[in-house]
């Protein structure tokens, strides 16, 4: 876990994949927010199409490649869930702190992923490094 923890800290910005409620694929930026637990946090609100299609299918993946042409595959069932702990965390994100100013804002949500998979890879040749949580 501690890898892709750290490869996810090293290049921030990912890229979520949805199915959208249209049926079709969608791809949105997005930030990992930190490990805690054993769980893989991430944050939105709920007024965003991407949490609405969360909702109705949760499955995603998660991907970003690293300068150095290595790159993540991330997937996992997002769950969402109210923990005030966790909301507070990820205030000490400026970004979100600035989306959000404080983990009490009524539209403010934090999921993880369960059933999660990470394959880590690249273009050495040598076999990918695949993770469960």
């Amino acid at each position: 876990m501690n890898e892709v923890v750290k490869f996810l800290q090293e290049n921030p910005v990912q890229y979520l994949a949805t199915i959208g409620r249209d049926g079709k694929a969608k791809c949105r930026p997005f930030m990992f927010c930190f490990e805690k637990e054993g769980k893989l946090w991430f944050c939105t609100n709920h007024t965003k199409d991407v949490f609405k299609d969360m909702k109705e299918n949760p499955y995603v993946e998660v991907t970003v490649s690293s300068p150095d042409y290595t790159w993540i595959r991330l997937n996992g069932k997002a769950v969402f869930e109210d923990n005030r702990e966790v909301k507070e965390a990820c205030m000490e994100n400026p970004i979100v702190k600035g989306q959000y100013e404080t983990a009490d804002n009524p539209i403010f949500e934090v999921f993880y992923l369960a059933e999660a998979k990470a394959v880590l890879a690249d273009f050495s040749g040598n076999p990918p490094r695949t993770y469960t949580f």
